[in-house]
């Protein structure tokens, strides 16, 4: 069921959502709709969550770590410290 709801916004918030509008074919209501369904689709994430998310950003980022047998790591241990 569609419900009317007035809001209070700034003015070039509402003619930067016109021209959005325009440019997309949708009405403002649509655009507005699209915007919530979306935030509630991903649902309100805790701090935890959103920290495991830039966890996962950065591990992507990353490069990966040379893989060494341990006899070569120890010899590199070894060569370091009484270097």
């Amino acid at each position: 069921m569609k419900t009317k709801l007035t809001l209070t916004v700034q003015k070039k918030i509402v003619q930067a959502a016109r021209k959005r509008s325009r440019k997309t074919g949708k009405s403002i209501s649509g655009l507005f709709e699209e915007v919530f369904e979306e935030k509630e689709s991903h649902g309100i994430q805790s701090e935890p969550q959103r920290a495991a998310k830039r966890l996962l950003l950065q591990l992507e980022k990353a490069t990966e770590a040379a893989v060494l047998d341990d006899k070569s790591l120890l010899r590199k241990h070894i060569k370091e410290k009484y270097a």
